[in-house]
């Protein structure tokens, strides 16, 4: 058995199939799953189950990714719902694009879409996959681009974060 949480074969299969630069969907239960996708993982069972935030939680835990996408409408029409994801994702900001951009070109380009149950109105996440860049950059005599200072610090930051909760805790 694995270590993580995640017990559905196919969606660790998903992360597992995951190389640097590809798309992972993680779409509401209308998003439309073109036929060329490498990778469609169904888990929706009955509206709203599992909702796209529960699913979303469980793979930021296994999978390193780089940037996050939803559409600007969830920003302007759904705060709860961005609020919700900008609070989980935390290697990098969300940022926005159109809906449109989504349903035209992104969901065409995505390696992995992971269909959830949710009845959310603009409700898609969209993970670009990552590397581990402290483990990557931290190597003696290699010089860190200025484009991946931010990623290459990350576990640094989680760790100083750590830390500084810790003496607070303590005091």
């Amino acid at each position: 058995m694995r270590k993580g949480k995640i017990l559905n074969g196919a969606l660790n299969e998903a992360i597992d199939c995951m190389g640097h630069g590809d798309i992972m969907i993680i779409a509401d239960a209308g998003l439309p799953i073109p036929q060329n996708i490498a990778k469609r993982v169904d888990l929706a069972i009955t509206m709203d189950y599992p909702d796209v935030i529960t699913i979303l939680e469980l793979v930021i835990e296994d999978f390193i990714y780089e940037k996050c996408l939803v559409a600007e409408e969830q920003k302007l029409y759904n705060p709860v719902m961005f609020n919700r994801v900008s609070s989980l994702i935390d290697r990098c900001q969300v940022e926005t694009v159109p809906h449109a951009q989504i349903m035209e070109s992104l969901r065409n380009k995505a390696r992995v879409m992971v269909r959830t149950g949710s009845f959310m109105p603009w409700g898609n996440v969209v993970l670009y996959s990552g590397i581990d860049a402290p483990m990557w950059f931290k190597k003696e005599g290699v010089i860190i681009p200025e484009y991946y200072k931010e990623r290459a610090g990350y576990k640094d930051k989680l760790n100083y974060i750590n830390v500084c909760d810790d003496i607070k805790t303590s005091k």
